[in-house]
């Protein structure tokens, strides 16, 4: 896996470290090479005791022995940290043939020092690709071998006894490296590849957190739009209504301040509410059809239309998620008739349940309006847009339940607004929310 040497430094900033120094970190790698250093100061330890038990003279056992040991210091200053990263290029080279020649220097010193090919052979396929790596194995395989020849000084028939141990330690210093440098690169790519699931744990918690942001903040200006703003739209008219009337008819600019006050009080339980993602206080102690119809009340209070709530079907239990949805749509539907319906005389309105499925019907003898080429922004009988943020929160609510919603309009027609949702698997899953 080639990585450009600034990769291998630091991370773009904020996005935390890069996924080479993830792979070879204290977790991968290096835990890998705890044990493989164990096991090289093993070998070393029992080929020095071997060293000075030979009968070799003292000088040829101390120079090997110095040979030897300057091989703990060239590991550890270079080749470990190439065979940890699986460097294929010249340093590795370099460390390899430095390895081989201070292994055939001890050898040739004193013959007890092959014992080291246990080490050697491994650091060797670790450290090379595995063409060049088998050329050398099979050189330091031969090696002593060969020493024997030279220190004898012809050739000696024994030797050809002797072939077949140095070839079957030949295959198996073969087997033993591939088998060596099978589990580094199984370990490597286990160690990249958890430093990769890791990274899209943290880039999908990172997403999932930013939709839950959108999410919060879509349902928060569903529900100030759908309370608050329509309860304020409520409250200054009725305050303007108040305020012509308090020097003529002071009665009934006492009553519009009475309920205003009685819509304050209701706006504020609705912020309550909504804030800790309680349930509406107008559901709390009743079924939809109450919370609708003392809705539909408080349009008539207001506006002095003629409202008719009725109910169709047998009433039934809802899920609480269904229950908000139809009683937002309601609100948003009489606040439509609040700002638009100018002129209309009678408003009815129907809450009809089926076995399968609940059904809310608003419909208005006003004006009516055209309806824009998005079905979300509706425009009035006079050509003047209005906004849609009422209807497309009504229409989100109502599809994230799995139902729909229809409005229809036309000048000089009325409108008429209809929310189904349906009552099977679909519309009980949001009762769990």
């Amino acid at each position: 896996m080639h990585t450009h040497p600034e990769e291998t430094q630091a991370g773009t900033k904020g996005e935390g470290p890069t996924p080479r120094a993830a792979s070879y970190g204290p977790d991968s790698g290096s835990r890998w090479f705890g044990l493989w250093d164990g096991y090289f100061a093993i070998s070393y330890l029992v080929t020095v005791i071997l060293l000075f038990t030979s009968a070799e003279s003292q000088t040829h056992r101390a120079l090997s022995v110095g040979a030897l040991t300057l091989i703990v210091p060239w590991y550890a200053g270079l080749g470990r940290r190439l065979m940890m990263n699986r460097s294929r290029h010249r340093q590795s080279a370099v460390f390899s043939v430095g390895l081989f020649v201070l292994f055939a220097a001890a050898g040739l010193l004193d013959l007890a020092a092959s014992f080291a090919l246990f080490a050697v052979v491994p650091m060797l396929m670790m450290s090379l690709s595995t063409p060049p790596a088998i050329v050398l194995v099979v050189l330091a395989n031969l090696w002593p071998v060969t020493v024997v020849w030279l220190q004898g000084g012809e050739f000696d028939p024994h030797i050809l006894s002797v072939l077949p141990i140095s070839l079957l330690g030949i295959a198996l210093s073969v087997l033993l490296g591939l088998w060596i440098t099978r589990v580094v690169r199984q370990s490597t790519d286990r160690a990249e590849l958890i430093a990769e699931l890791r990274r899209s744990r943290e880039r999908e918690a990172q997403l999932s957190h930013q939709a839950g942001i959108s999410a919060e903040r879509e349902r928060l200006a569903r529900e100030i739009h759908d309370t608050l703003a329509q309860s304020l739209t409520s409250i200054i008219g009725l305050v303007q209504a108040a305020e012509s009337d308090v020097a003529a008819h002071p009665e009934r600019a006492r009553s519009r301040l009475g309920l205003a006050g009685r819509v304050a009080q209701d706006s504020l339980g609705e912020a309550r509410g909504f804030v800790s993602a309680l349930t509406p206080p107008p559901l709390r102690e009743s079924s939809l059809v109450q919370a609708v119809h003392r809705q539909a009340d408080l349009l008539q209070e207001e506006t002095g239309l003629v409202v008719r709530c009725t109910a169709r079907g047998e009433e039934q239990p809802l899920p609480m998620a269904v229950s908000v949805v139809l009683l937002r749509s309601a609100q948003e539907a009489f606040a439509n008739v609040r700002k638009h319906a100018r002129g209309a005389r009678r408003v009815e309105v129907l809450v009809a349940y089926a076995p399968d499925a609940v059904r809310l019907v608003v419909r208005d003898d006003g004006p009516g309006f055209v309806p824009d080429t998005s079905p979300d922004v509706p425009r009035d009988a006079a050509g003047g847009g209005q906004s849609g943020f009422g209807l497309r929160g009504m229409r989100a609510r109502v599809e994230e339940i799995g139902g729909m919603a229809q409005v229809s309009s036309g000048p000089g027609t009325g409108t008429v607004i209809e929310v189904s949702v349906p009552l099977g698997p679909v519309g009980q899953e949001p009762d769990d929310e």
